[in-house]
């Protein structure tokens, strides 16, 4: 191991579990031990001092991924809002990659963490300390029933919104240049989610949200606010990250953010181009901490969801980030904090456990 493999990562966000549901479910999950094409395996975890984080269950739209690319990758965009998806169509493929995470723990290469005190035990073990998290709430039905069930499961953390509209909220689109001041906030049925969440003690992510979804969140939930996987909209503009008065209720909350390596959301002009020196994701973080406090500021990679920087192209190659960061003076109690030490100081305000 390299001297830059230490602290641990803790990661706010990734879609391994969508990659491995697309390559063949089940009977792709054995990939992930032994080596896989992307960003988040085994070995390349035990190579970069990749811990853990929030894996995601996501169900995709139907989309043409090089249309959205060459789009975003335009010096301004406006990418629609793809239609709404109904319960009965997302909750077999929620609970396809549910089973392919369980499998993997089933495998040894994750724990399936329920308990700020299992997620500590299992760093750095040699497992992978993984939290089920769902990024926009089709599967959840109006009455909260399926909420329940997959809470016993291990649903520890949830998004009510990917970027399209569900019956809880309103996404924002991927736009260029914008604000995330876009539609309404959220519904009836949006407001009893949060509440509902508050009490199992499940968290509520606002990445994707929209700005007025969030101050509902804000206003209505009494935990702290968290975006997993958001960045800093006075560096770059985009609909996707947060403005500074979004950060400072965040901090007013005693909430964070995890840092996005999507080169769309870091790149002042907002294009999809991997060209993105490590400087600029330092530059996110300087902000993210001047406005949040050294306390609530993490990453959340977005890895394997996202075209991320071409020198950090999978968590193997997370030893250049800790090291770009220690060039740029941050200190080995600053370091472990970002790294995993205030996702788990959330956490516990969060679950309570």
């Amino acid at each position: 191991m390299t001297e830059f493999t230490h602290p641990v990562i803790f990661d706010g966000h990734n879609d391994v579990l969508l990659k491995l549901h697309r390559a063949g479910g089940l009977a792709a999950s054995g990939t992930f031990v032994t080596g896989r094409e992307g960003a988040i395996d085994t070995p390349s975890a035990q190579t970069g001092g990749f811990g853990g984080g929030f894996f995601a269950v996501y169900v995709p739209s139907p989309s043409n991924l090089e249309f959205k690319y060459a789009e975003m990758s335009k010096p301004t965009y406006d990418l629609p809002l793809p239609e709404p998806i109904d319960w009965e169509d997302a909750f077999p493929v929620v609970m396809a990659q549910a089973a392919v995470l369980f499998d993997l723990e089933k495998r040894g290469a994750l724990k399936v963490c329920r308990t700020v005190a299992e997620l500590r035990a299992t760093l750095g073990s040699g497992k992978l300390a993984a939290i089920f998290h769902i990024e926009g709430a089709e599967a959840i039905d109006a009455e909260l029933h399926t909420l329940e069930i997959l809470y016993q499961a291990g649903l520890r953390s949830i998004g009510p919104v990917w970027s399209r509209p569900t019956i809880f909220g309103h996404g924002v689109p991927f736009r260029y240049p914008s604000t995330a001041d876009i539609g309404p906030g959220l519904t009836d049925h949006g407001l009893r989610l949060v509440q509902r969440c508050d009490e199992l003690g499940i968290m509520i992510d606002l990445s994707h949200l929209n700005e007025a979804g969030f101050w509902d969140v804000a206003r209505h939930s009494g935990k702290p606010l968290v975006a997993t996987h958001s960045n800093a909209h006075a560096i770059c503009p985009h609909s996707r990250n947060l403005t500074d008065k979004q950060l400072a209720a965040i901090r007013e909350s005693d909430g964070m953010v995890g840092l996005n390596f999507a080169v769309a959301f870091l790149r002042e002009d907002g294009r999809m181009l991997d060209d993105v020196p490590l400087e600029q994701m330092l530059r996110h973080l300087d902000h993210l901490i001047e406005h949040l406090g050294e306390d609530r500021v993490g990453m959340g990679s977005d890895y394997d969801g996202a075209v991320v920087p071409e020198a950090l192209t999978s968590c193997a190659t997370l030893p250049r980030l800790r090291q770009a960061m220690a060039k740029h003076g941050y200190n080995d109690a600053l370091m472990t904090k970002l790294c995993h030490g205030n996702w788990m100081r959330v956490l516990e305000k969060t679950w309570g456990q």
